[in-house]
C-alpha cells in the first residue's frame, strides 16, 4: 500500500472547505527530503499488509445516500423509532487485515501516524466539496477539521483511509512537566481548537459540563446531572462536525474507487474513534489505536449494529495498553493532565474487540498521558513485543451512569387530577330470573 491522496474537511465556521491533495511522482519529487533529515521520504513508503478472510455481517444497503437517510431519520425518529426499524442484514465473507500478524498491526500504526504528518503549504489542493468563497479566508484554511491520508494497493482492489487524531497540544502540556524544552514538531497541532471541541462532545457524558467552572461545547445540560439526549444527538450530526466530516470523505473515497473491493479503516486516538464510527455506520473492517471509549457516541448517533453479534463476526478492534489513561477512560481527575488541558475524557466503553497490550505487568510502566502517543505506541509497544495480544470481548461496561438523560416526551411535567364523585343509583327491583339466577327484567 503507498498513499495516493490526502484529505482534507474542514469544521467549524469554515466546515464547506473539502479539499484533496494527489500524491503523484511530481509531488514526490518536488517535496523529496535530503537524506540529513529523515532516512523515509513519507509520501513515497510502501506498507505491506497481511489480509485473511473473516465473515461479518453487515447492512445489506450500505449505499451513502441510503446511509445518511437513515441517519436523519434515527435523528427525528430516537431510540424508540429506531429500534422499530427492521434492517436488513447480510453474512459475508471479506478480506479484512490480519490483526494476528504483527507487521500488520505494526504498519497500519504508521499509517495512522502518517495523517499527523505536516503537509507542504504550497500543495496543490484540489476543491472536491460545495462550492466556498475563499476571499479574505483563503489562509490558514488548514488550521482546523479533519484530515484523511488514503492509501491503495498496486491493483487498486484494496484501500486503507487513515484518519487523523487529537492535536498534540495535550501531549504538549503533559510533556512541559517533565521537560521544558518540549515543542511540538509535527502537522497536529494545526487543528487544536475543533479537536478539542468534538472531543468533548464524543467522550464527555453532556457537552463536558464536568462541573460550573468549564465552558460547555454545546447548550444540553439542563440542571444537576441531568442533559438533553435529543440536544446531544443534533449536535453530534451537525454539518461542521467531525463525523460529518468523516461521511463526506468516505464519500469521496468510493467515488474514486468504485470498483475497491476492499475499504479499510484507521487511525489513533480520537482518529481512531471516528474510524470506529465510520466502520461502524458502513460495515468496514477498522483497526483503532488508543481510542478513548466510543460506545457512547456509537449509541447517540443510532448507528447500526447488527443483533445478536456473533464475537467472530465482529470487525473492529481496538488496539491499546494498559498504561494510557485515555485508552482506558481514567483520565477525567481533576489533577489529571486530561482535565487540566481542558478534555472532559470520561467514556470508558468501546464497541468491538480490544486488543490489548499488557505494558504494567510486562514492562513495568505507569499510567501517564504522555504513553498515548502514537510514536511511544509504535517504538515502544508494538516494536517491543513479537507478538500480538489476543483480542477478546469487552465486560458488560455503561458509561455515564450517574446521569440521566431526558427527552422532550420525557422532561417532568405536572398535572393536576380532580375526583369528581359519581352519582348513586337508585336501587331496582328485579322482577324476572333465568334458573340461575341471572335477572333479565327489571321494574324500571
Amino acid at each position: 500500500f503507498q498513499i495516493k491522496h490526502i484529505f482534507h474537511h474542514n469544521a467549524g465556521r469554515r466546515h464547506q472547505v473539502h479539499r484533496r491533495l494527489d500524491i503523484t511522482e511530481e509531488f514526490i519529487a518536488q517535496h523529496a527530503l535530503r537524506s540529513t533529515e529523515v532516512a523515509v521520504n513519507p509520501f513515497a513508503v510502501a506498507l505491506p499488509l497481511a489480509a485473511k478472510p473473516h465473515s461479518i455481517r453487515r447492512l445489506a444497503e450500505r449505499d451513502p445516500d441510503f446511509m445518511e437517510s437513515y441517519l436523519s431519520y434515527a435523528l427525528k425518529a430516537g431510540s424508540a423509532g429506531v429500534s422499530g426499524i427492521h434492517l436488513a442484514w447480510n453474512d459475508e465473507e471479506i478480506l479484512t487485515p490480519n490483526v494476528s500478524d504483527r507487521n500488520t498491526v505494526l504498519n497500519m500504526a504508521i499509517m495512522a501516524l502518517d495523517a499527523y504528518c505536516e503537509v507542504p503549504e504550497d500543495s496543490d489542493w484540489k476543491d472536491v466539496g460545495k462550492p466556498w468563497n475563499y476571499t479574505g479566508d483563503s489562509f490558514g484554511w488548514q488550521d482546523d477539521g479533519v484530515r484523511g491520508h488514503v492509501f491503495v494497493s498496486g491493483d487498486n482492489s484494496s484501500v486503507v483511509i487513515s484518519l487523523k487524531g487529537t492535536n498534540a497540544a495535550l501531549f504538549a502540556f503533559g510533556a512541559r512537566a517533565h521537560d521544558e524544552s518540549f515543542a511540538v514538531r509535527d502537522g497536529s497541532s494545526e487543528t487544536v481548537t475543533n479537536d478539542k471541541l468534538n472531543d468533548n462532545l464524543l467522550f464527555s457524558c453532556c457537552c463536558a459540563r464536568v462541573s460550573y467552572l468549564w465552558t460547555t461545547v454545546c447548550d444540553c445540560y439542563k440542571s444537576s446531572y441531568t442533559c438533553d439526549q435529543e440536544c446531544l444527538e443534533k449536535e453530534m450530526v451537525r454539518e461542521d462536525r467531525y463525523y460529518r466530516s468523516v461521511l463526506d470523505i468516505y464519500r469521496n473515497v468510493t467515488n474514486m474507487y468504485p470498483h475497491a473491493q476492499n475499504i479499510w479503516v484507521t487511525g489513533h486516538s480520537l482518529g481512531g474513534a471516528l474510524a470506529s464510527l465510520l466502520g461502524r455506520t458502513y460495515g468496514l473492517p477498522v483497526v483503532a489505536f488508543q481510542a478513548p471509549g466510543e460506545l457512547l457516541a456509537t449509541r447517540r448517533l443510532h448507528l447500526p449494529m447488527a443483533p445478536g453479534l456473533p464475537t467472530y463476526m465482529e470487525h473492529i478492534w481496538h488496539f491499546g495498553h494498559t498504561a494510557d489513561p485515555i485508552y482506558l477512560g481514567v483520565c477525567n481527575g481533576a489533577s489529571l493532565s486530561c482535565s487540566v488541558a481542558g478534555y472532559a475524557m470520561e467514556t470508558q466503553c468501546h464497541t468491538g474487540l480490544q486488543c490489548v497490550y499488557d505494558v504494567v505487568t510486562d514492562l513495568g510502566w505507569h499510567l501517564n498521558v504522555m504513553n498515548h502517543r502514537i510514536h511511544t505506541v509504535i517504538d515502544e509497544v508494538i516494536n517491543v513485543y513479537n507478538a500480538t495480544p489476543q483480542c477478546f470481548v469487552p465486560p458488560p461496561c455503561r458509561d455515564c451512569f450517574n446521569w440521566k438523560f431526558v427527552t422532550h416526551t420525557t422532561l417532568a411535567s405536572t398535572t393536576s387530577s380532580v375526583c369528581v364523585p359519581s352519582a348513586t343509583l337508585e336501587p331496582r327491583k328485579c322482577l324476572k330470573r333465568t334458573w340461575y339466577g341471572l335477572c333479565y327484567k327489571w321494574d324500571d
